[in-house]
């Protein structure tokens, strides 16, 4: 399927940048989903910016930096359109490949920035995240350190991933804050507990990340066990035994809207994302992620499917019949704090 030449634009909060209304996740690029072909995923980085897409999302922990490194080149080629955003908080260990710690202290935040910024090889970070939140350590040290990069000039705006409303509103008032991104899809509904309305409220955009479901919801798979060895969907409770199996169920008023329609199962869960801004009252900016410039295409044509209110009451049922947890820990989610 063709994609439109230009994506609609919003803008990043009350006053950052206007961006495409569909991201790119380019974390798989890197690690995380099995195999990658380098060539074809640079290709997709530059299509996408053809297509109208301007928000490319990394993070330091993807492949260890190496996601970072990987798309640098292509940032800095086209620096004046591309609103690059990127997130510290998880920290790796190279002697343990399973390890996964929180950092949110002020000076872990100086110095991951900069270690990012050396990666990537730009001067400023368009949208800095704190990727995922440590309640030991309070939000007005984290917030306060990450104003300080804005004043210093290393970052334009500043982002928090899964947090509750309340964690968002504590935040925003120690420094603006431009995004919010944590999960949100067909599978995924529970940012609408508080963390949207406060967003919606703020004036705060909401970029969904996994809006297809990790692939699930495309039809992609129907077991994690079908994946490469080393896909971490593997280890996701929702992919497999006996939850894989009911959740694939689930699916099916997705593929009768897209047979009627004549679109992938995929345009209309992405569809179903775009469409919560005008539920909710909010910017919302998804950010699927893809390696191939076919589903990057198909993905951007999503921005402009409309659901009726018929088809979106066949959807509404399916996330609160979802088997099983987004993660094997939910314990670093704003879920685990709501």
């Amino acid at each position: 399927m063709s994609h439109p030449s230009t994506l609609p634009t919003v803008r990043l909060g009350a006053d950052g940048p206007l961006v495409g209304t569909q991201g790119l996740g380019c974390m798989g690029m890197s690690e995380f989903y099995g195999p990658t072909d380098t060539t074809e995923a640079l290709a997709t980085l530059d299509a996408a910016l053809e297509a109208g897409v301007t928000l490319f999302d990394t993070a330091d922990v993807y492949g260890s930096g190496a996601n970072e490194e990987l798309i640098g080149p292509f940032v800095r080629a086209n620096r004046d359109k591309v609103v690059l955003a990127t997130k510290f908080a998880i920290e790796r260990r190279d002697d343990d490949v399973h390890y996964r710690g929180i950092r949110n202290d002020p000076a872990y935040i100086r110095t991951a920035v900069d270690a990012s910024l050396r990666r990537l090889g730009i001067d400023v970070i368009d949208l800095y995240y704190m990727h995922r939140r440590d309640p030991a350590v309070p939000l007005a040290e984290s917030v306060g350190a990450m104003a300080e990069l804005v004043q210093a000039g290393k970052v334009r705006a500043l982002g928090l991933s899964e947090v509750t409303g309340a964690e968002l509103r504590e935040a925003y008032a120690v420094h603006p804050i431009a995004a919010l991104q944590s999960e949100w899809s067909l599978f995924s509904r529970d940012v609408e507990i508080s963390a949207v309305g406060a967003a919606a409220e703020l004036g705060v955009t909401f970029v969904p990340y996994s809006p297809l479901g990790r692939g699930f919801l495309t039809g992609a798979f129907t077991d994690a066990g079908e994946l490469a060895a080393d896909d971490y969907r593997r280890f996701q409770p929702r992919f497999t035994g006996d939850s894989a199996a009911a959740n694939a169920a689930l699916i099916a008023p997705v593929q009768k809207i897209a047979a009627a329609r004549g679109v992938s199962t995929a345009q209309v869960a992405l569809a179903w994302v775009h469409q919560r801004a005008d539920v909710h009252g909010l910017t919302v900016v998804p950010i699927p992620g893809t390696r191939k410039r076919t589903r990057l295409a198909e993905n951007t044509a999503a921005a402009t499917l409309r659901l009726t209110e018929a088809e979106l009451a066949a959807l509404e049922p399916i996330a609160s019949e979802v088997a099983g947890a987004r993660y094997t820990d939910m314990s670093s989610t704003g879920a685990a704090r709501e």
